[in-house]
C-alpha cells in the first residue's frame, strides 16, 4: 500500500530529534497549531481513503463555495487552500453596525510518484471537498490483506 505524507511546512529544516514530532511521517499526525492570535486559522479535518485504482481526500470545508479553493500541484505536493472574506452593513436612522471576517487555511500533503497527477480531480458537495487521485495503471494492484495474530 503506498501512503500519503502529510507535509510540514513550519519547520522544513526542524533538527533531528524533532523529525517525529514536525516531519509528519504519515497522514494521520496531529495538525501544528498555527502562529498568531489563531483567528481564522481553523484547518480543516481530512479524511484519506485508499482503493485499487485511487486515493480519495475528503476535506470538510462547510459554508464554503467552489470558488473559495485553490488547489495546485508542485513538485509532488499537492496544496488545498482557502481564504474568504465576509463584510455585512446594516444603517437605520439611529445606528450603523458593519461587521466582517476573514478566515483561512492552508493543508499540503506529499503525493507519492505512483498518482497520475494529469488526471487529479476535485468536486464540492454539501460542505466536502473530495479530491480524486488517480493511481497510475502500473501502481494498480490489487491490494493484499493480511491478518497479524497477537501472541
Amino acid at each position: 500500500m503506498t501512503q500519503l505524507v502529510k507535509s510540514s511546512r513550519l519547520f522544513p529544516e526542524a533538527p533531528s530529534m524533532l523529525l517525529g514530532l514536525l516531519d509528519d511521517d504519515s497522514f494521520f499526525n496531529f495538525d501544528l497549531p498555527r502562529l498568531g492570535n489563531g483567528f481564522g486559522t481553523k484547518v480543516p479535518a481530512a479524511n484519506v481513503k485508499e482503493n485499487q485504482n485511487e486515493f480519495i481526500i475528503d476535506l470538510a470545508a462547510p459554508g464554503m463555495k467552489r470558488d473559495d479553493f485553490h488547489i495546485n500541484i508542485e513538485n509532488g505536493m499537492l496544496s488545498i487552500s482557502s481564504e474568504k472574506n465576509e463584510e455585512s452593513e446594516e444603517k437605520s436612522d439611529y445606528y450603523t453596525r458593519k461587521e466582517f471576517s476573514y478566515s483561512s487555511f492552508s493543508r499540503s500533503f506529499r503525493l507519492p510518484d505512483t498518482i497520475n497527477e494529469d488526471k487529479i480531480k476535485a468536486k464540492y458537495d454539501n460542505g466536502v471537498l473530495m479530491i480524486h487521485l488517480p493511481k497510475k495503471e502500473e501502481a494498480k494492484k490489487q491490494i493484499t490483506k493480511k491478518e497479524i495474530k497477537i501472541g
